[in-house]
Protein backbone atom coordinates (compact mmCIF):
# COMPACT_ATOMS: atom_id res chain seq x y z
CA UNK A 1 0.00 0.00 0.00
CA UNK A 2 1.23 3.41 -0.68
CA UNK A 3 -0.88 6.97 -0.67
CA UNK A 4 -1.82 10.16 1.10
CA UNK A 5 -3.61 11.22 3.84
CA UNK A 6 -4.44 13.82 5.79
CA UNK A 7 -3.25 12.41 8.92
CA UNK A 8 -1.16 9.06 9.64
CA UNK A 9 -1.31 7.66 13.28
CA UNK A 10 1.58 5.26 14.44
CA UNK A 11 -0.24 3.45 16.78
CA UNK A 12 -3.39 1.89 18.09
CA UNK A 13 -3.24 2.02 21.41
CA UNK A 14 -5.86 3.83 23.26
CA UNK A 15 -4.20 7.15 22.51
CA UNK A 16 -3.61 6.63 19.00
CA UNK A 17 -7.09 4.94 18.72
CA UNK A 18 -8.41 9.03 20.71
CA UNK A 19 -6.10 10.91 18.12
CA UNK A 20 -8.03 9.12 14.85
CA UNK A 21 -11.80 9.73 16.46
CA UNK A 22 -10.37 13.65 16.97
CA UNK A 23 -8.72 13.89 13.19
CA UNK A 24 -11.73 11.83 11.76
CA UNK A 25 -14.33 13.60 13.51
CA UNK A 26 -12.85 17.35 12.18
CA UNK A 27 -13.16 15.88 8.42
CA UNK A 28 -9.44 14.44 7.65
CA UNK A 29 -8.76 11.98 6.33
CA UNK A 30 -6.69 9.50 8.34
CA UNK A 31 -4.62 6.32 8.36
CA UNK A 32 -3.64 4.44 11.65
CA UNK A 33 -0.48 2.05 11.75
CA UNK A 34 -0.40 -0.78 13.73
CA UNK A 35 2.61 -3.17 14.20
CA UNK A 36 -0.03 -5.70 16.19
CA UNK A 37 -3.56 -5.29 17.28
CA UNK A 38 -5.65 -2.89 18.11
CA UNK A 39 -4.87 -1.87 22.03
CA UNK A 40 -2.04 -4.91 22.37
CA UNK A 41 0.41 -2.73 23.76
CA UNK A 42 0.61 -0.30 26.76
CA UNK A 43 -2.98 -0.34 26.12
CA UNK A 44 -3.37 -4.27 27.29
CA UNK A 45 -1.13 -3.56 30.14
CA UNK A 46 -3.44 -0.73 31.11
CA UNK A 47 -5.55 -1.07 34.92
CA UNK A 48 -8.42 0.51 32.95
CA UNK A 49 -8.64 3.50 35.31
CA UNK A 50 -10.42 6.82 34.59
CA UNK A 51 -8.91 8.45 37.61
CA UNK A 52 -8.22 12.46 38.91
CA UNK A 53 -5.05 12.66 40.28
CA UNK A 54 -2.92 15.97 42.13
CA UNK A 55 0.50 15.18 41.78
CA UNK A 56 0.86 18.27 40.06
CA UNK A 57 -1.35 21.49 38.53
CA UNK A 58 -0.51 20.24 35.33
CA UNK A 59 -1.58 16.68 35.68
CA UNK A 60 -4.80 17.44 37.53
CA UNK A 61 -5.93 19.85 35.19
CA UNK A 62 -5.53 17.30 32.07
CA UNK A 63 -6.71 13.81 34.22
CA UNK A 64 -9.88 15.57 35.42
CA UNK A 65 -10.62 16.92 31.85
CA UNK A 66 -10.38 13.72 29.79
CA UNK A 67 -12.49 12.68 32.68
CA UNK A 68 -15.36 14.74 31.75
CA UNK A 69 -14.81 13.81 28.20
CA UNK A 70 -15.12 10.14 28.97
CA UNK A 71 -18.13 10.98 31.49
CA UNK A 72 -19.82 12.75 28.25
CA UNK A 73 -18.80 9.77 26.05
CA UNK A 74 -19.90 7.15 28.94
CA UNK A 75 -23.72 7.03 27.58
CA UNK A 76 -22.52 5.37 24.05
CA UNK A 77 -20.00 2.77 24.80
CA UNK A 78 -20.99 -0.21 24.69
CA UNK A 79 -21.31 -3.01 27.17
CA UNK A 80 -18.07 -4.48 26.35
CA UNK A 81 -16.36 -1.54 27.38
CA UNK A 82 -17.17 -2.29 30.86
CA UNK A 83 -17.09 1.30 31.86
CA UNK A 84 -18.38 1.57 35.35
CA UNK A 85 -18.22 5.05 37.87
CA UNK A 86 -16.99 2.67 41.00
CA UNK A 87 -15.44 5.58 42.49
CA UNK A 88 -11.52 5.22 43.67
CA UNK A 89 -10.75 5.13 47.57
CA UNK A 90 -7.60 6.45 48.43
CA UNK A 91 -6.60 4.00 51.73
CA UNK A 92 -4.41 5.53 54.32
CA UNK A 93 -2.85 2.72 56.49
CA UNK A 94 -1.67 4.95 59.72
CA UNK A 95 -1.99 8.83 61.09
CA UNK A 96 1.01 10.45 58.49
CA UNK A 97 -1.35 8.87 55.67
CA UNK A 98 -4.71 10.73 56.96
CA UNK A 99 -2.39 13.65 56.68
CA UNK A 100 -2.41 13.22 53.16
CA UNK A 101 -6.10 12.17 52.76
CA UNK A 102 -6.78 15.75 54.83
CA UNK A 103 -4.17 17.49 52.25
CA UNK A 104 -5.77 15.88 48.63
CA UNK A 105 -9.26 16.83 50.53
CA UNK A 106 -8.72 19.93 50.45
CA UNK A 107 -7.13 20.23 46.77
CA UNK A 108 -9.72 18.56 45.28
CA UNK A 109 -12.61 20.31 47.18
CA UNK A 110 -11.04 23.67 45.98
CA UNK A 111 -10.99 23.03 42.37
CA UNK A 112 -14.48 21.16 42.02
CA UNK A 113 -14.30 17.85 42.89
CA UNK A 114 -16.51 15.41 44.90
CA UNK A 115 -14.56 14.00 47.86
CA UNK A 116 -15.21 12.56 51.06
CA UNK A 117 -13.25 12.11 53.66
CA UNK A 118 -13.60 8.33 55.57
CA UNK A 119 -12.80 7.62 58.95
CA UNK A 120 -11.97 3.71 59.59
CA UNK A 121 -15.87 2.81 60.59
CA UNK A 122 -16.81 4.37 57.16
CA UNK A 123 -13.75 2.80 55.22
CA UNK A 124 -14.56 -0.71 56.82
CA UNK A 125 -18.09 -0.68 56.07
CA UNK A 126 -17.45 0.56 52.50
CA UNK A 127 -14.78 -2.20 51.70
CA UNK A 128 -15.74 -4.83 54.64
CA UNK A 129 -12.64 -7.35 52.99
CA UNK A 130 -9.81 -4.72 54.17
CA UNK A 131 -8.34 -5.58 56.74
CA UNK A 132 -8.94 -3.62 60.42
CA UNK A 133 -7.56 -1.48 61.46
CA UNK A 134 -7.01 1.01 58.82
CA UNK A 135 -6.78 4.47 59.59
CA UNK A 136 -9.29 5.85 56.79
CA UNK A 137 -9.65 7.27 53.36
CA UNK A 138 -10.57 9.41 50.38
CA UNK A 139 -13.49 8.43 48.27
CA UNK A 140 -13.00 9.97 45.01
CA UNK A 141 -16.83 9.17 43.17
CA UNK A 142 -16.51 10.81 40.10
CA UNK A 143 -13.61 7.89 39.09
CA UNK A 144 -14.52 4.92 36.76
CA UNK A 145 -12.90 2.12 35.40
CA UNK A 146 -13.29 0.14 31.85
CA UNK A 147 -12.07 -2.57 29.92
CA UNK A 148 -8.80 -0.31 28.07
CA UNK A 149 -8.57 -2.60 24.68
CA UNK A 150 -12.39 -2.83 23.82
CA UNK A 151 -12.47 0.97 24.55
CA UNK A 152 -9.38 1.62 22.22
CA UNK A 153 -11.37 -0.75 19.57
CA UNK A 154 -14.37 0.89 20.14
CA UNK A 155 -12.96 4.55 19.91
CA UNK A 156 -11.92 3.36 16.25
CA UNK A 157 -15.17 2.14 15.02
CA UNK A 158 -16.23 5.50 15.85
CA UNK A 159 -13.64 7.41 14.05
CA UNK A 160 -14.51 4.66 10.76
CA UNK A 161 -18.35 5.64 11.23
CA UNK A 162 -17.14 9.49 11.17
CA UNK A 163 -15.03 8.86 8.01
CA UNK A 164 -15.89 6.05 6.05
CA UNK A 165 -12.52 6.49 4.05
CA UNK A 166 -10.00 5.73 7.31
CA UNK A 167 -7.67 3.18 6.58
CA UNK A 168 -6.44 1.02 9.57
CA UNK A 169 -3.48 -0.89 8.73
CA UNK A 170 -2.53 -3.52 10.76
CA UNK A 171 0.65 -6.08 11.29
CA UNK A 172 2.79 -3.50 9.77
CA UNK A 173 6.04 -2.26 11.04
CA UNK A 174 6.92 1.84 10.48
CA UNK A 175 10.33 2.12 10.72
CA UNK A 176 10.84 5.56 9.78
CA UNK A 177 8.59 9.02 9.80
CA UNK A 178 9.39 12.67 9.48
CA UNK A 179 9.21 14.88 6.52
CA UNK A 180 6.03 14.39 5.66
CA UNK A 181 7.08 10.50 4.99
CA UNK A 182 6.08 7.38 7.20
CA UNK A 183 8.10 4.38 6.17
CA UNK A 184 6.91 0.93 6.44
CA UNK A 185 9.49 -2.23 6.99
CA UNK A 186 8.21 -3.68 3.63
CA UNK A 187 9.40 -0.16 1.95
CA UNK A 188 5.90 1.32 1.28
CA UNK A 189 6.12 4.99 1.66
CA UNK A 190 3.34 7.27 2.69
CA UNK A 191 2.96 10.71 2.56
CA UNK A 192 1.47 13.00 5.03
CA UNK A 193 1.91 16.54 6.42
CA UNK A 194 0.60 15.23 9.76
CA UNK A 195 2.15 12.35 11.47
CA UNK A 196 1.22 11.46 14.96
CA UNK A 197 3.48 8.92 17.03
CA UNK A 198 1.67 7.58 19.53
CA UNK A 199 3.52 4.44 20.22
CA UNK A 200 3.77 4.64 23.91
CA UNK A 201 7.61 3.10 25.30
CA UNK A 202 8.82 2.75 21.90
CA UNK A 203 7.93 6.10 20.52
CA UNK A 204 12.06 6.93 20.41
CA UNK A 205 12.39 4.24 17.79
CA UNK A 206 10.42 6.37 15.49
CA UNK A 207 11.79 10.71 16.88
CA UNK A 208 14.84 9.83 18.56
CA UNK A 209 15.74 12.08 21.51
CA UNK A 210 12.72 12.13 22.97
CA UNK A 211 12.59 11.90 26.55
CA UNK A 212 11.24 8.63 27.25
CA UNK A 213 11.98 5.54 28.98
CA UNK A 214 10.28 2.41 29.23
CA UNK A 215 8.79 1.06 32.64
CA UNK A 216 7.53 -2.34 33.09
CA UNK A 217 4.13 -3.23 35.03
CA UNK A 218 2.30 -6.20 35.90
CA UNK A 219 -1.07 -7.09 36.65
CA UNK A 220 -3.43 -10.33 37.66
CA UNK A 221 -7.04 -10.79 37.17
CA UNK A 222 -8.82 -13.40 39.38
CA UNK A 223 -11.79 -15.61 39.07
CA UNK A 224 -15.56 -14.07 39.79
CA UNK A 225 -16.59 -13.05 43.51
CA UNK A 226 -18.75 -10.64 43.14
CA UNK A 227 -19.69 -8.53 45.45
CA UNK A 228 -15.85 -8.77 47.07
CA UNK A 229 -15.22 -4.98 46.24
CA UNK A 230 -17.19 -2.23 45.17
CA UNK A 231 -14.19 0.61 44.55
CA UNK A 232 -10.97 1.01 42.92
CA UNK A 233 -8.57 0.61 46.14
CA UNK A 234 -5.47 2.38 46.27
CA UNK A 235 -3.15 2.95 48.91
CA UNK A 236 -1.81 6.21 49.88
CA UNK A 237 1.62 4.77 50.22
CA UNK A 238 1.78 4.21 46.15
CA UNK A 239 2.63 7.44 46.29
CA UNK A 240 6.05 6.44 48.11
CA UNK A 241 6.39 3.57 45.95
CA UNK A 242 4.87 3.63 43.13
CA UNK A 243 6.01 7.07 41.90
CA UNK A 244 9.95 6.49 42.34
CA UNK A 245 11.08 7.52 38.83
CA UNK A 246 14.22 5.00 39.70
CA UNK A 247 13.42 1.88 42.15
CA UNK A 248 11.26 -0.76 41.17
CA UNK A 249 8.23 -0.73 42.96
CA UNK A 250 4.86 -2.54 43.80
CA UNK A 251 1.86 -0.62 45.55
CA UNK A 252 -1.57 -2.18 46.28
CA UNK A 253 -3.72 -1.34 43.69
CA UNK A 254 -7.19 -3.25 43.06
CA UNK A 255 -9.96 -2.93 41.09
CA UNK A 256 -13.60 -4.57 40.64
CA UNK A 257 -14.70 -5.22 37.05
CA UNK A 258 -18.40 -5.86 35.89
CA UNK A 259 -17.35 -9.51 35.41
CA UNK A 260 -16.99 -10.24 38.98
CA UNK A 261 -13.01 -10.55 38.49
CA UNK A 262 -10.93 -8.69 40.29
CA UNK A 263 -7.76 -6.91 38.81
CA UNK A 264 -5.03 -6.41 40.84
CA UNK A 265 -1.48 -4.46 40.60
CA UNK A 266 0.54 -2.83 40.64
CA UNK A 267 4.38 -2.79 39.75
CA UNK A 268 6.62 -0.88 38.08
CA UNK A 269 10.18 -1.57 36.73
CA UNK A 270 12.72 0.44 35.07
CA UNK A 271 15.29 -1.22 32.85
CA UNK A 272 13.46 -4.65 32.30
CA UNK A 273 13.33 -5.35 28.67
CA UNK A 274 12.59 -8.91 28.97
CA UNK A 275 8.60 -9.14 28.53
CA UNK A 276 8.30 -12.12 30.63
CA UNK A 277 6.94 -12.67 33.94
CA UNK A 278 8.74 -11.89 36.87
CA UNK A 279 7.66 -14.17 39.56
CA UNK A 280 9.35 -12.43 42.22
CA UNK A 281 7.75 -9.17 41.20
CA UNK A 282 4.18 -11.32 41.07
CA UNK A 283 4.88 -12.23 44.53
CA UNK A 284 5.61 -9.13 46.20
CA UNK A 285 2.43 -7.74 44.81
CA UNK A 286 0.45 -10.63 46.14
CA UNK A 287 1.82 -9.70 49.24
CA UNK A 288 1.11 -6.31 49.56
CA UNK A 289 -2.29 -6.47 48.26
CA UNK A 290 -3.07 -9.02 51.11
CA UNK A 291 -1.44 -6.92 53.70
CA UNK A 292 -4.69 -4.64 53.00
CA UNK A 293 -7.39 -7.39 52.02
CA UNK A 294 -5.69 -10.56 53.59
CA UNK A 295 -8.65 -12.44 51.29
CA UNK A 296 -7.30 -11.49 48.06
CA UNK A 297 -4.46 -14.38 48.89
CA UNK A 298 -6.77 -17.19 48.78
CA UNK A 299 -8.53 -15.74 45.49
CA UNK A 300 -7.88 -17.72 42.10
CA UNK A 301 -5.78 -16.04 39.28
CA UNK A 302 -7.02 -16.71 35.93
CA UNK A 303 -4.33 -14.98 34.15
CA UNK A 304 -0.85 -12.70 35.08
CA UNK A 305 0.75 -10.48 32.56
CA UNK A 306 2.68 -8.02 31.82
CA UNK A 307 3.25 -4.61 29.38
CA UNK A 308 5.70 -1.48 28.81
CA UNK A 309 4.49 1.70 29.36
CA UNK A 310 5.82 5.29 28.43
CA UNK A 311 7.44 7.56 31.33
CA UNK A 312 9.16 10.47 31.51
CA UNK A 313 10.81 12.48 34.09
CA UNK A 314 8.11 14.93 35.61
CA UNK A 315 5.54 12.61 35.07
CA UNK A 316 3.46 14.11 32.31
CA UNK A 317 2.98 12.63 28.61
CA UNK A 318 4.49 14.86 25.17
CA UNK A 319 1.69 16.22 23.65
CA UNK A 320 2.30 18.00 20.24
CA UNK A 321 5.03 18.98 17.55
CA UNK A 322 8.52 17.85 17.57
CA UNK A 323 11.25 20.18 15.49
CA UNK A 324 9.82 17.66 12.03
CA UNK A 325 7.14 20.44 11.50
CA UNK A 326 5.34 17.24 10.21
CA UNK A 327 5.70 14.92 13.42
CA UNK A 328 3.69 15.52 16.51
CA UNK A 329 3.75 13.16 20.03
CA UNK A 330 0.90 11.51 21.65
CA UNK A 331 3.38 9.65 24.38
CA UNK A 332 4.65 9.51 27.80
CA UNK A 333 1.28 8.87 29.63
CA UNK A 334 2.75 5.83 31.73
CA UNK A 335 -0.10 4.75 33.99
CA UNK A 336 -2.15 7.24 33.38
CA UNK A 337 -2.84 6.77 28.98
CA UNK A 338 -6.41 5.17 29.26
CA UNK A 339 -7.24 8.06 31.68
CA UNK A 340 -5.83 10.64 29.92
CA UNK A 341 -6.13 9.45 26.36
CA UNK A 342 -9.50 11.71 25.26
CA UNK A 343 -7.78 14.97 26.47
CA UNK A 344 -4.49 14.42 24.84
CA UNK A 345 -6.45 13.47 21.32
CA UNK A 346 -9.22 16.80 21.75
CA UNK A 347 -5.45 19.13 22.74
CA UNK A 348 -3.77 18.15 19.90
CA UNK A 349 -6.62 18.09 17.60
CA UNK A 350 -6.98 21.48 19.10
CA UNK A 351 -3.58 22.35 17.95
CA UNK A 352 -3.63 21.23 14.66
CA UNK A 353 -6.43 22.35 13.82
CA UNK A 354 -6.37 25.74 14.82
CA UNK A 355 -9.02 25.60 17.50
CA UNK A 356 -8.83 27.15 21.34
CA UNK A 357 -8.54 24.51 23.85
CA UNK A 358 -10.22 23.87 27.16
CA UNK A 359 -6.90 23.88 29.36
CA UNK A 360 -3.22 25.22 27.57
CA UNK A 361 -1.41 22.53 25.99
CA UNK A 362 2.17 24.58 26.81
CA UNK A 363 2.91 22.28 30.45
CA UNK A 364 2.71 18.60 28.04
CA UNK A 365 5.11 20.18 24.86
CA UNK A 366 7.73 17.88 24.04
CA UNK A 367 9.73 20.78 23.86
CA UNK A 368 10.02 20.83 27.88
CA UNK A 369 12.10 18.00 27.47
CA UNK A 370 14.60 17.50 25.00
CA UNK A 371 17.18 14.81 25.05
CA UNK A 372 19.14 15.94 22.26
CA UNK A 373 17.67 18.23 19.94
CA UNK A 374 20.30 17.18 16.99
CA UNK A 375 18.55 13.92 16.77
CA UNK A 376 18.05 13.23 13.02
CA UNK A 377 14.60 12.33 12.21
CA UNK A 378 13.83 8.37 11.34
CA UNK A 379 13.78 9.13 7.61
CA UNK A 380 16.81 10.94 7.57
CA UNK A 381 18.53 7.96 9.26
CA UNK A 382 16.25 5.37 7.25
CA UNK A 383 17.42 7.31 3.69
CA UNK A 384 21.33 7.64 4.93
Amino acid sequence: MSGSFDAVVTGAGIVGAACALELASAGMHVAVIERRGIGSGATAAGMGHIVVMDDSEAQFALTSYSQSLWQALAPELPASVEYERTGTIWVAADDEEMAEVHRKFAFYTARGIPVEVLDAQSLAEAEPNLRRPLAGGLRVSSDAVLYPPCAAGYLLEKAKQEQPALELILGQDVVAIGSGLVVLRDGTQIHSPIIINATGSFAPELTPGIAIKKRKGHLIITDRYPDFLHHQLVELGYLKSAHSSTADSVAFNVQPRKTGQLLIGSSRQYGAENSGIDRDIVSAMIERAALYMPQLANLSALRVWSGFRAATPDKLPLIGPTEDVSVFLATGHEGLGITTSLATARLLADHLLGRASAIPLDPYLPSRLVNDSASPSTVEMFHA
